[in-house]
């Protein structure tokens, strides 16, 4: 297998998280495709393991992808108050929910 090879590393149960993953994997510079949400449209007809969405990365960047992956999983966040509006945000949000500002470090 070359680094160039895309692997899945994980499988979403559904569109909305997949999309919430990519998401945090691609601010973090890794290429990422989705595979299966054209399947979602069948979820009465088929086991729930054929309709999951997957997210696949380049071999190179796998363990990385892992990493953050893990990271999610563990939901281990601290919720944040913003900086501009004062407003409480759940952890994994980098973005004010009420005003948009971004997270402070």
């Amino acid at each position: 297998m070359t680094d160039q090879q895309w692997q899945c590393v994980y499988s979403a149960g559904n569109s909305l998280e997949a999309h919430s993953l990519k998401g945090l994997l691609e601010n973090t510079g890794i290429s990422v495709r989705l595979t299966g949400e054209a399947l979602a449209a069948a979820a009465g007809e088929l086991p729930m393991s054929v309709v999951e969405v997957q997210l696949w990365v380049i071999g190179s960047q796998c363990q990385q992808a892992l990493v953050v992956i893990g990271n999610y999983l563990r939901n281990d966040y601290r919720d944040w108050y913003c900086g501009c509006c004062g407003e409480v945000n759940q952890g994994q949000f980098e973005l004010c929910w009420q005003c948009q500002h971004d997270r402070e470090e």
